[in-house]
């Protein structure tokens, strides 16, 4: 340590705690990139949410960014644990279950809504995620009136990676 910086109190004896772990990778000139490239995937993902029904694909959403397509994908599992089309998949997926439920739009309805061009590949990862197909899970879509959004919302989210369990046919 220099002499001249003896005096200077650290920050844990400043503040009385320690710095944290984020506070010296964000305040760090390395972390600049980082903090670029998460800000930029925060962007893609709010993009997605947004624009769900319309046809994205990773290319485009890389572009929008300024990233190449295989660097925006890895970036985003490394950040969210999935790709960029898992992402936008689940998301359909779950705006579909909203609409199945509200019960005024036929399958084939939600299925274009949410931006599928196929009911067959729609009804397959919906059946994937949900562990039903959209008509049963319409039947037997559980109630949330009275319910607060937020809670019906984590309460009716589709299991991601074909973990849902498949139910026994009648």
């Amino acid at each position: 340590m220099r002499p001249d910086h003896a005096e200077l109190p650290t920050d844990h004896e400043r503040t009385g705690h320690p710095t944290t772990t984020i506070q010296v990778v964000t305040t760090s000139a390395a972390s600049a990139p980082r903090l670029r490239d998460l800000a930029a995937l925060r962007r893609v993902r709010d993009r997605m949410d947004r624009e769900y029904a319309e046809p994205l694909d990773v290319e485009a959403l890389a572009r929008g960014v300024h990233m190449s397509a295989g660097h925006l994908s890895r970036q985003f599992r490394a950040a969210y644990g999935e790709s960029p089309y898992a992402y936008l998949m689940t998301r359909r997926i779950e705006r579909a279950m909203a609409l199945l439920q509200r019960g005024d739009l036929s399958v084939t309805e939600v299925c274009f809504a949410v931006g599928y061009g196929s009911l067959g590949t729609f009804s397959t990862r919906f059946s994937e995620l949900v562990g039903m197909s959209p008509s049963e899970y319409r039947r037997s879509a559980p109630p949330t009136p009275g319910m607060a959004p937020c809670v019906a919302k984590q309460v009716t989210r589709p299991v991601r990676n074909r973990e849902a369990p498949r139910r026994p046919r009648p």
